[in-house]
């Protein structure tokens, strides 16, 4: 048996942000897994976005698949980043 783990999705988000929702319902309906951090109401979040982007904020949602950092809801480069990593949906969107 693999004890291979996918790399981790976290999508970084605020409450108020709609492309962050709408991200959000499409890896639902996609079944993809994935952690939802609100960079406002979680300093520690917001902390870590903030290195990882290297403070050049711009906006939300920022989605770090594998490591790799996408700004906005942007399907073909989620989509790529995932196909990259081998993260693959376990449901049709």
């Amino acid at each position: 048996m693999s004890d291979t783990k996918s790399p981790q999705i976290i999508l970084y988000r605020t409450s108020w942000c709609a492309f962050c929702h709408t991200e959000m319902q499409w890896l639902d309906r996609m079944g993809i897994p994935y952690v939802a951090k609100d960079i406002e109401a979680d300093q520690s979040a917001h902390d870590e976005l903030m290195k990882k982007i290297n403070n050049d904020f711009r906006g939300v949602p920022v989605t770090d698949i594998g490591g790799d950092i996408i700004l906005g809801f942007d399907r073909p480069k989620l989509q790529a980043a995932m196909q990259a990593h081998n993260i693959q949906p376990t449901a049709t969107a």
